[in-house]
């Protein structure tokens, strides 16, 4: 079952912390004489149907565990996603609907399992035994830790200690996350920095029920293309694992050279020698060799020579890209066959709001086949076929029936 892979240095590779590293190397010395899998958790929350490379490290970490013969325990939080992760927040996070969970959750496992082997993975709803549970049960589950205990987690005491407010559900989704590890009996659960206080709850719950407590291996959170905020849809610098190539090869030649060796350790599959041997060249090639490895890794090994090509063609030479994504003018929004510019750029999307766009047409960044765009209150004649283009890398092609 476990091969030779399954060792404590590659499993480990990358971690923050394991709590506790001779646990761990007991568990897997044990799997192994016994040819029994370890059972290795991960639990997401469906909070966002768009996956970034970010959220892909503790994802990979689990395929890592899958190849080495362990098997992959993915829980989705449609119950705990409602409740809303307290996590790094200053303030209580808005909650979602049951149903737009569920539903944001079906985009999310598609893009899942582009890393994880779905054969491999044994998939649970925490809903499954949330929704069993009386209220009086849910008294019960609270009563297994104090409030003591929980202001200990950094963002629950610096909330608290500054004046901002703390509801009262948000203490339950520690207990929660702590919950499903009971309900699945894991040997190991994954989770970012952030999650530290809820994995090591876990172990407390899984010894109140005389369970053998989870080894916990916190990985780190990969920092944006800004090289200085986590990476989130939100701060705009993250690189979306179902981003187009050209896109992703784009993205990673953005960021900073100081931040290159996090992505290549927590976001490739280069091994640490390569690792070392490509840091060790100039940094535009080694930063050329990350792209490569993160497009061929969600598109494959000929998206990934194109995405080079294009690039090179787009920076190096100026020319347009052969290929790009295709924007369909609604015929509704045309007036005389000509469109506003402004709205144009961002229902193409190029950008996300009309005064992001209009920065970039007064900043000289939009053209329209090849010709800078001089007035963001204008009108366009919309053609079949010409090429928007925001900025040096990104090109849409406008069609309209």
């Amino acid at each position: 079952m476990a091969s030779d892979f399954s060792t404590f240095d590659e499993v480990t590779r990358g971690a923050v912390s394991v709590e506790t590293e001779e646990e761990l190397k007991k568990k897997l010395a044990k799997s192994k004489a016994e040819d029994q899998p370890l059972r290795v958790k991960l639990g997401v929350d469906p909070t966002n149907p768009q996956l970034h490379i970010g959220h892909a490290v503790p994802l990979r970490k689990l395929r890592q565990f899958q190849d080495a013969g362990h098997l992959a325990v993915l829980i989705i939080g449609d119950y705990t996603a409602v409740v809303g992760d307290p996590s790094g927040r200053d303030k209580t996070r808005p909650t979602l609907t049951h149903d737009q969970c569920r539903e944001h959750a079906q985009d999310y496992l598609q893009q899942v399992w582009k890393i994880l082997d779905q054969d491999r993975t044994e998939l649970h709803w925490n809903g499954d035994w949330f929704r069993e549970m009386s209220f009086l049960d849910v008294i019960g589950l609270c009563g297994r830790t104090t409030v003591a205990r929980q202001l200990e987690r950094d963002d629950f005491q610096k909330r608290y200690t500054g004046g901002h407010p703390i509801s009262v559900h948000e203490f339950i989704y520690p207990l929660m996350q702590a919950w499903d590890s009971v309900q699945v009996k894991a040997d190991i659960e994954l989770g970012g920095t952030d999650q530290t206080f809820n994995l090591l709850l876990g172990r407390d719950l899984m010894r109140q029920e005389d369970q053998e407590a989870q080894v916990c291996i916190t990985l780190p959170l990969l920092v944006g293309t800004d090289g200085s905020k986590k990476m989130s849809k939100t701060y705009g610098n993250s690189i979306g694992i179902s981003d187009p190539p050209q896109e992703i090869y784009g993205k990673t030649m953005s960021i900073p050279d100081e931040a290159m060796r996090d992505y290549f350790l927590l976001a490739s599959d280069l091994t640490i020698p390569q690792i070392d041997e490509t840091l060790a060249g100039p940094p535009r090639d080694a930063k050329g060799c990350l792209a490569r490895a993160l497009v061929r890794l969600y598109h494959g090994e000929d998206e990934a020579q194109s995405a080079e090509e294009n690039f090179k063609k787009i920076f190096s030479q100026g020319e347009i890209p052969e290929q790009m994504d295709e924007y369909i003018v609604p015929p509704t929004d045309l007036e005389d066959g000509k469109m506003w510019i402004v709205k144009l750029v961002v229902d193409a999307g190029l950008v996300e709001k009309n005064n992001e766009a209009r920065r970039n047409i007064e900043g000289g960044g939009v053209r329209i086949d090849e010709v800078r765009v001089e007035d963001s209150r204008g009108l366009v004649e919309i053609r079949d076929g010409m090429v928007l283009q925001v900025g040096k890398r990104k090109f849409r092609r406008i069609r309209f029936d």
